[in-house]
């Protein structure tokens, strides 16, 4: 299957004073890299500069992996400091408790949306996907480009069924 072109737009929504920080989190084999990745390409392709780290627990299955994102108009590290997220994205709950103190005292914890999608997601391969279209009701990024980025990330494999259920997800109330 042929990729489709990477177009990226001038930078057009208000740019924070410091980047966004999200820190992805859950167990190996949840997609936690996957969605890091996801959001990361959208920021880029909303004309965002991004920058993305991963730490991975176990090499298997079922391992502790994290994934710090940060996108605006300048970003030197990708590790977000201890205390400055501005998202919590929790896969796993027992992750999420134990990654609790990166969060800002005004950040968002979407550990609150995994009972959510459990219920909304038959598959739980989506789990992942799901929660992104929660996290983007949150984020300056345009629906075009969370498409793109799920179009470029998940190329030739589940590109529908992925976009299908992160519109349902970003949808909802």
């Amino acid at each position: 299957m042929k990729r489709k072109k990477i177009i990226l737009k001038k930078q057009k929504h208000l740019q924070p004073e410091h980047p966004v920080n999200i820190l992805f989190c859950g167990t190996g084999g949840q997609g936690v890299l996957k969605a890091a990745e996801v959001c990361g390409w959208a920021a880029v392709f909303d004309g965002y500069h991004a920058k993305k780290s991963e730490v991975h627990g176990m090499a298997q299955r079922g391992g502790s992996v994290e994934s710090h994102l940060r996108f605006g108009t300048c970003v030197y590290s990708p590790l977000i400091p201890y205390g400055e997220a501005d998202f919590l994205v929790v896969f796993h709950k027992d992750e999420g408790l134990r990654l609790q103190g990166f969060l800002r005292k005004k950040g968002i914890d979407l550990t609150g949306y995994l009972q959510q999608s459990h219920e909304s997601v038959a598959d739980p391969r989506f789990l992942n996907t799901f929660l992104l279209g929660i996290l983007s009701r949150y984020l300056p990024l345009s629906e075009e480009s969370w498409l793109q980025a799920l179009d470029n990330v998940f190329a030739g494999k589940f590109q529908r069924e992925n976009a299908d259920v992160f519109l349902k997800a970003r949808r909802s109330r």
